[in-house]
Protein backbone atom coordinates (compact mmCIF):
# COMPACT_ATOMS: atom_id res chain seq x y z
CA UNK A 1 0.00 0.00 0.00
CA UNK A 2 1.07 3.54 -0.33
CA UNK A 3 0.56 5.98 2.55
CA UNK A 4 -0.31 9.55 2.06
CA UNK A 5 -1.02 12.99 3.62
CA UNK A 6 -3.68 15.44 2.84
CA UNK A 7 -4.88 18.84 3.04
CA UNK A 8 -8.45 17.83 4.48
CA UNK A 9 -9.49 21.44 6.11
CA UNK A 10 -7.62 25.35 5.80
CA UNK A 11 -6.72 25.54 9.37
CA UNK A 12 -7.89 28.61 11.59
CA UNK A 13 -4.75 29.05 13.92
CA UNK A 14 -2.28 26.70 14.93
CA UNK A 15 -2.94 23.45 12.63
CA UNK A 16 -4.46 20.19 13.99
CA UNK A 17 -3.99 16.60 12.98
CA UNK A 18 -8.12 17.19 12.17
CA UNK A 19 -6.92 18.92 9.26
CA UNK A 20 -5.10 16.75 7.34
CA UNK A 21 -6.49 12.77 6.23
CA UNK A 22 -4.23 10.30 6.24
CA UNK A 23 -4.95 7.67 3.42
CA UNK A 24 -3.72 4.23 1.86
CA UNK A 25 -3.41 4.04 -1.96
CA UNK A 26 -2.51 1.35 -3.85
CA UNK A 27 0.98 1.79 -4.80
CA UNK A 28 1.83 2.77 -8.76
CA UNK A 29 3.85 1.57 -11.22
CA UNK A 30 6.49 3.33 -13.70
CA UNK A 31 4.97 3.92 -17.03
CA UNK A 32 7.06 4.63 -20.21
CA UNK A 33 9.81 7.50 -19.55
CA UNK A 34 8.83 7.16 -15.79
CA UNK A 35 10.45 6.39 -12.48
CA UNK A 36 8.93 5.01 -9.07
CA UNK A 37 10.30 7.65 -6.45
CA UNK A 38 10.01 6.61 -2.52
CA UNK A 39 10.37 8.75 -0.04
CA UNK A 40 13.01 9.10 3.08
CA UNK A 41 12.67 12.61 3.93
CA UNK A 42 10.37 15.67 4.09
CA UNK A 43 11.27 18.79 4.40
CA UNK A 44 8.81 20.54 7.21
CA UNK A 45 9.11 24.28 6.62
CA UNK A 46 7.14 27.72 8.28
CA UNK A 47 6.01 28.63 4.66
CA UNK A 48 4.03 25.37 4.32
CA UNK A 49 1.61 26.87 6.86
CA UNK A 50 0.84 30.17 4.27
CA UNK A 51 0.10 27.76 1.84
CA UNK A 52 -2.68 26.37 3.32
CA UNK A 53 -4.18 29.59 3.01
CA UNK A 54 -6.20 30.74 0.39
CA UNK A 55 -5.32 33.28 -1.34
CA UNK A 56 -2.71 34.83 -3.68
CA UNK A 57 1.10 34.20 -2.69
CA UNK A 58 4.19 34.14 -4.23
CA UNK A 59 3.80 30.46 -4.43
CA UNK A 60 0.25 28.69 -5.01
CA UNK A 61 -1.52 27.56 -1.96
CA UNK A 62 -2.66 23.51 -1.04
CA UNK A 63 -5.82 22.58 -2.81
CA UNK A 64 -8.41 20.92 0.45
CA UNK A 65 -8.59 17.42 -0.95
CA UNK A 66 -5.02 17.02 -2.34
CA UNK A 67 -1.78 16.05 -1.00
CA UNK A 68 0.43 18.15 0.50
CA UNK A 69 3.85 18.61 -1.40
CA UNK A 70 7.45 20.13 0.11
CA UNK A 71 10.72 19.58 -0.71
CA UNK A 72 11.94 15.30 -0.79
CA UNK A 73 15.03 13.36 -0.79
CA UNK A 74 13.07 9.98 -3.03
CA UNK A 75 15.18 6.99 -3.89
CA UNK A 76 14.33 5.45 -7.14
CA UNK A 77 12.93 2.21 -6.93
CA UNK A 78 12.23 1.27 -10.63
CA UNK A 79 13.07 3.30 -13.86
CA UNK A 80 11.95 3.88 -17.44
CA UNK A 81 13.44 6.91 -17.91
CA UNK A 82 17.57 6.52 -18.86
CA UNK A 83 17.95 10.03 -16.61
CA UNK A 84 17.80 7.75 -13.92
CA UNK A 85 18.67 4.28 -12.40
CA UNK A 86 17.31 2.20 -9.76
CA UNK A 87 19.01 3.25 -6.52
CA UNK A 88 19.72 6.39 -8.02
CA UNK A 89 18.37 9.66 -4.84
CA UNK A 90 17.02 12.33 -5.90
CA UNK A 91 15.74 15.88 -4.37
CA UNK A 92 12.75 17.92 -5.65
CA UNK A 93 9.29 19.28 -4.81
CA UNK A 94 6.97 16.23 -4.41
CA UNK A 95 3.94 14.81 -3.05
CA UNK A 96 3.94 13.46 0.85
CA UNK A 97 3.61 10.15 -0.25
CA UNK A 98 5.51 7.06 0.23
CA UNK A 99 5.55 6.04 -3.47
CA UNK A 100 4.96 8.27 -6.35
CA UNK A 101 5.21 8.40 -10.08
CA UNK A 102 7.57 11.14 -12.05
CA UNK A 103 8.42 12.01 -15.13
CA UNK A 104 12.07 13.27 -14.14
CA UNK A 105 10.89 16.51 -14.49
CA UNK A 106 12.06 18.88 -11.85
CA UNK A 107 14.13 16.12 -10.23
CA UNK A 108 18.06 16.27 -9.05
CA UNK A 109 20.84 13.60 -8.46
CA UNK A 110 22.51 13.88 -4.74
CA UNK A 111 24.95 12.15 -3.75
CA UNK A 112 24.33 9.91 0.00
CA UNK A 113 27.99 9.05 -0.15
CA UNK A 114 29.02 13.17 0.00
CA UNK A 115 26.73 13.99 2.67
CA UNK A 116 23.64 12.64 4.72
CA UNK A 117 20.55 12.81 2.73
CA UNK A 118 18.86 14.97 4.79
CA UNK A 119 21.51 17.42 4.35
CA UNK A 120 20.16 17.70 0.74
CA UNK A 121 16.97 19.52 2.59
CA UNK A 122 19.35 22.05 4.85
CA UNK A 123 22.61 23.33 4.62
CA UNK A 124 23.16 21.58 0.93
CA UNK A 125 19.49 22.50 -0.29
CA UNK A 126 17.30 25.45 -0.55
CA UNK A 127 17.95 26.83 3.07
CA UNK A 128 21.89 26.89 2.36
CA UNK A 129 21.10 28.07 -1.40
CA UNK A 130 18.94 31.33 0.49
CA UNK A 131 21.96 32.00 2.91
CA UNK A 132 24.68 32.24 0.20
CA UNK A 133 23.26 34.15 -2.35
CA UNK A 134 21.62 36.59 -0.10
CA UNK A 135 25.16 36.93 1.60
CA UNK A 136 27.29 36.63 -1.87
CA UNK A 137 25.23 37.89 -4.28
CA UNK A 138 23.19 40.49 -2.73
CA UNK A 139 25.23 41.61 0.69
CA UNK A 140 28.52 40.77 -0.84
CA UNK A 141 30.25 40.08 2.53
CA UNK A 142 34.23 41.45 2.55
CA UNK A 143 36.65 39.68 5.30
CA UNK A 144 36.78 41.95 8.75
CA UNK A 145 32.60 43.18 8.08
CA UNK A 146 30.39 42.95 10.72
CA UNK A 147 27.32 40.91 9.84
CA UNK A 148 23.62 41.08 12.09
CA UNK A 149 21.46 38.17 11.35
CA UNK A 150 17.96 38.36 12.50
CA UNK A 151 16.32 35.28 13.14
CA UNK A 152 20.06 34.06 13.67
CA UNK A 153 18.74 30.49 15.29
CA UNK A 154 16.49 29.64 12.68
CA UNK A 155 17.21 27.35 9.58
CA UNK A 156 18.31 30.45 7.19
CA UNK A 157 20.06 32.54 9.98
CA UNK A 158 21.89 29.75 11.43
CA UNK A 159 23.58 29.53 8.17
CA UNK A 160 24.15 33.00 7.66
CA UNK A 161 26.11 32.84 10.53
CA UNK A 162 28.48 30.39 9.87
CA UNK A 163 29.05 31.78 6.40
CA UNK A 164 29.97 34.47 8.01
CA UNK A 165 32.85 32.97 10.40
CA UNK A 166 34.28 31.35 7.81
CA UNK A 167 34.66 34.46 5.40
CA UNK A 168 36.55 35.85 9.00
CA UNK A 169 34.04 38.55 9.66
CA UNK A 170 32.63 39.41 13.50
CA UNK A 171 28.60 37.66 14.01
CA UNK A 172 26.24 39.27 15.83
CA UNK A 173 22.65 37.53 16.46
CA UNK A 174 19.22 38.17 17.25
CA UNK A 175 16.94 35.29 18.50
CA UNK A 176 14.68 34.94 21.00
CA UNK A 177 15.15 33.11 23.94
CA UNK A 178 18.16 32.87 26.51
CA UNK A 179 18.01 29.10 25.03
CA UNK A 180 18.84 30.34 21.40
CA UNK A 181 21.23 32.87 22.62
CA UNK A 182 23.64 30.72 24.61
CA UNK A 183 23.03 28.04 21.58
CA UNK A 184 24.47 30.66 19.69
CA UNK A 185 27.48 32.02 20.95
CA UNK A 186 28.39 28.37 22.86
CA UNK A 187 27.15 25.72 19.84
CA UNK A 188 27.24 28.09 16.76
CA UNK A 189 30.72 30.31 17.65
CA UNK A 190 28.75 33.57 17.15
CA UNK A 191 30.99 36.54 18.57
CA UNK A 192 27.34 38.21 20.37
CA UNK A 193 23.64 38.05 20.66
CA UNK A 194 20.83 39.55 21.47
CA UNK A 195 17.58 38.49 23.00
CA UNK A 196 15.20 41.05 21.39
CA UNK A 197 12.38 39.61 24.01
CA UNK A 198 13.97 40.79 26.79
CA UNK A 199 16.10 43.95 25.53
CA UNK A 200 14.27 47.39 26.17
CA UNK A 201 16.71 49.05 23.63
CA UNK A 202 17.48 47.53 20.64
CA UNK A 203 19.54 50.53 19.16
CA UNK A 204 21.88 50.30 22.28
CA UNK A 205 21.97 46.65 22.26
CA UNK A 206 22.97 46.19 18.61
CA UNK A 207 25.75 49.47 18.97
CA UNK A 208 27.56 47.64 22.16
CA UNK A 209 27.57 44.04 20.54
CA UNK A 210 29.51 45.37 17.40
CA UNK A 211 31.54 47.44 18.54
Amino acid sequence: MNKTIYLKNRPSGTPTLNDFEFKEEHKPSAGDGELLLKTKYISVDPYLRGRMRSGESYIAPFEVNKPLESGIIAEVISSNNSNFKKGDFVNGMLKWKEFQVSDGAGLNKVDPNSAPLSAYLGVLGLTGITAYLGLEKIGKLKEGETLLVSGAAGAVGSIVGQIGKIKGCKVVGIAGTDEKIEMLQNDFGFDNAINYKTTSNMSEAIKKSMS
